[in-house]
């Protein structure tokens, strides 16, 4: 007898729709499982393969990513390493070992790639070669899979080539014979470092070149030169910074802080060292950064003119610094900054001011012999990418 709450018929349908539900579930189920199967048995033949690979080349020790329990601190290995800027022509058929930065990789066929590293602004070619015994077809074919701006580990010959090598600031090439990844950038980077290193000068003579092109690009000689933006290169400061240009900046910003400071202590100058925080303005002329300090007012110091010539009135004579100053101008020029490194002297005059125009003097004409001197392969570099006229002191008698 049919229960009148569920009819026959109406129970009929629901459980053959009940059934038709689960025959899906269960297909899917199954292609699912089917699936996960697949991409498992892929993943053995490829891991098989790799380590077919790696067991098929006797070589496979010479090169690879170097595990990161092997970069921790376990003992002194005593191994002597070479900076890329030391690589010259006397160091000729001695074996170096290097770290830099991949900054270009070239493979040319399956039994030679070369790769340029960088380090400090400095680069060298390095050549992989397949050889017997050596350098094999997968250490070849590791060294061109490498990403640009990847940190490696170069052990090999130097060697000095018979034509001058103009993709790199050292006139040497190591023959690889290992090659390790110490740490892998990402294959695609927001700044090509090249791009970033390039001269307004460049990218406005292939503009007129090929005048149709836009004006962040232009093709020369089938390769596009882009021009990196003023954001875009603060966005990404940590790469910029990386160019030969900017390298070479910061370390004659160094250099002129250190000759700054031996030619003062030279003159019995003695170095002090203001406070940047104090109640009041240092210099009435310009506006100052105002701030609580433990709940009274305070303001950054906008120079150390207060302190020096509370020294010079405290009998030390001669003072210099070299320290940050704050100004709150407003101003509309591009090179207003406010805040700078300013090296400031104070002296004290016996009969004429000319003793300081005397010591000034002597100071720049120092500073510029020193930084041709010293400097010239960093000059060198910034000017490729900022022209600028030879340092040099000139007299207007």
């Amino acid at each position: 007898m049919a229960d009148s709450q569920n009819p026959p018929l109406l129970v009929a349908e629901e459980e053959e729709g009940g059934k038709g539900l689960s025959k899906k579930a269960a297909k899917k189920e199954a292609l699912k499982a089917e699936k996960a199967m697949r991409r498992q048995q892929e993943e053995a033949a490829a891991a098989a393969a790799a380590s077919l690979s790696l067991e098929a080349d006797p070589l496979a020790g010479n090169y690879g990513d170097t595990p990161l329990a092997d970069l921790q601190s376990k003992e002194v290995s005593g191994r002597r390493w070479t900076e890329i800027q030391s690589l010259v022509e006397e160091l000729k058929d001695e074996e170096v070992l290097i770290r830099g930065r991949a900054q270009t990789i070239r493979a040319v066929g399956k039994n030679m790639a070369f790769v340029v590293l960088r380090r400090m602004g400095f680069t060298v070619q390095c050549v992989v070669t397949a050889a017997p015994e050596l350098v094999s077809r997968q250490m070849v074919k590791f060294a061109a899979g490498l990403s640009r701006e990847s940190i490696v580990d170069v052990q090999g010959i130097v060697t000095v080539p018979g034509v001058p090598i103009k993709g790199a600031s050292q006139q040497v090439e190591v023959q690889v014979r290992k090659i390790y990844c110490i740490s892998r950038a990402a294959p695609n980077l927001p700044i090509n470092i090249e791009d970033a290193a390039r001269s307004e000068k460049e990218i406005e003579e292939a503009k007129l070149i090929f005048p149709n092109c836009s004006l962040m690009g232009a093709m020369q000689a089938g390769e596009t030169l882009v021009s990196v933006g003023q954001d875009t290169r603060l966005n990404y400061r940590v790469l910029d910074i990386r160019t030969p240009a900017n390298q070479g900046i910061f370390r004659i910003q160094s250099q002129v802080g250190l000759m700054f400071r031996q030619f003062f202590l030279a003159e019995n100058f003695v170095e002090i060292h203001t406070p940047k925080l104090i109640a009041g303005s240092s210099e009435g002329g310009s506006a100052v950064f105002k701030l609580e300090y433990k709940g009274q007012p305070a303001c950054l110091a906008q120079s150390p003119q207060l302190h020096k010539q509370m020294s010079i009135c405290g009998d030390f004579g001669r003072v210099f610094e070299i320290g940050p100053v704050f100004r709150a101008e407003d101003s509309y020029t591009h090179r207003h900054l406010c805040e700078f490194t300013g090296l400031d002297v104070e002296m004290e005059i016996k009969e004429h001011y000319f003793e300081v125009m005397d010591i000034v003097d002597r100071l720049f004409v120092s500073m510029f012999d020193s930084l041709n001197e010293q400097c010239k392969k960093e000059l060198d570099a910034i000017a490729k990418q900022y022209p600028f006229k030879p340092l040099k002191v000139e007299l207007n008698c």
